[in-house]
């Protein structure tokens, strides 16, 4: 028997409790979804009008200068997809999954992050629809959304979070 994950095991839970006639919510699409390749990720982003880029030109995860969506999971795709959709700015990607980012378990390397561009649209946009939780350990400011994904934002552009 194949192991669930604790997406599927959610959405087991609430379509019993729907079935017994009890009132559950929707479970949330959490970035821990499913891992996704570079294309499906890619054209996913495309569609969406979200663009990337990288200062080598190139998708490799194993590269630094590149900027990978190997391995992302699909519910960080889906809130930068939401991000682009509720703030409507322009959103551009310069870091993804590939190596040169700092590691552990809510990592760019996991899937769990991306960095994007920063603008005056998406500035103000996260600035005023989230809450700001003050500096990070490093010391860079961050907000937080209602559905606890973090906003950092490292000077150059924004470190966006997505558990």
């Amino acid at each position: 028997m194949k192991p669930r994950t604790a997406a599927t095991a959610a959405t087991v839970v609430a379509l019993a409790l729907a079935l017994a006639g009890l009132a559950v919510s929707a479970p949330t699409a959490g970035a821990s979804g499913t891992k996704l390749s570079q294309a499906t990720a890619a054209g996913q982003f495309r569609s969406a009008g979200i663009t990337w880029s990288s200062s080598g030109g190139c998708t490799t995860r194993s590269n630094s200068t590149c900027t990978s969506f190997e391995q992302i999971n699909s519910g960080t795709v889906s809130t930068i997809i939401t991000l682009k959709q509720s703030s409507g700015c322009a959103i551009n990607i310069t870091g993804g999954t590939e190596v040169g980012h700092a590691s552990g378990t809510y990592s760019h390397y996991n899937g769990y992050k991306v960095d994007i561009s920063r603008s005056s649209c998406i500035d103000g946009y996260i600035q005023n629809s989230f809450t700001y939780i003050g500096l990070r350990g490093d010391g860079y400011p961050q907000w937080q959304a209602a559905s606890g994904n973090l906003y950092c934002n490292e000077g150059s552009h924004w470190d966006i979070l997505v558990y």
